[in-house]
């Protein structure tokens, strides 16, 4: 049981979930952390936008080039179009921009550095091992793109 639960966490929206139930596990067990300022509400609901955002541009590409989404298998399609164009990894950086944007929308300033240990974190346990299928799978092609285009942003 503990293996099926840890395979269900072991994938980026588990991360996220965590990452974002430790910020408001933060806020509610220690209130008072922010620092009430009005804009932050609107600022976080602005970025959970615009992360969403992300991620729904990062799927059609995955839907018009009828390849899988789902993280560790073997690519069948390389995506370098749409949002592509900006960053390596649409989705992730639309996790980030949620996770940022969540923080910022409970006031609960004090977690911002769960953001970049869950960015770390998520290029350590799915991006290098992804772009390691992109070389195999597509060789030169991947590394000129990936020589322009930023990882995250």
């Amino acid at each position: 049981m503990l293996k099926t639960l840890l395979r269900w966490i072991d994938i980026p929206p588990g991360w996220l979930a965590l990452s974002a139930g430790a910020a408001w596990g933060l806020d509610a067990l220690v209130p008072g952390l922010g620092f009430g300022w009005g804009w932050s509400r609107l600022v976080g609901d602005g970025l959970i936008a615009l992360g969403l955002g992300a991620m729904g541009l990062a799927f059609w590409e995955f839907l018009r080039a009828r390849t899988s989404v789902i993280p560790r298998q073997v690519p069948t399609a390389f995506l370098k179009r749409g949002i592509y164009r900006l960053t390596r990894n649409p989705i992730y950086l639309g996790d980030a921009m949620v996770l940022v944007g969540l923080i910022l929308h409970w006031d609960v300033l004090v977690a911002l550095p769960l953001v970049p240990a869950f960015a770390a974190l998520i290029t350590r346990r799915f991006i290098l091992g992804e772009e390691a299928g992109l070389i195999a799978q597509f060789g030169d092609e991947f590394i000129e793109w990936a020589s322009k285009v930023r990882r995250w942003l």
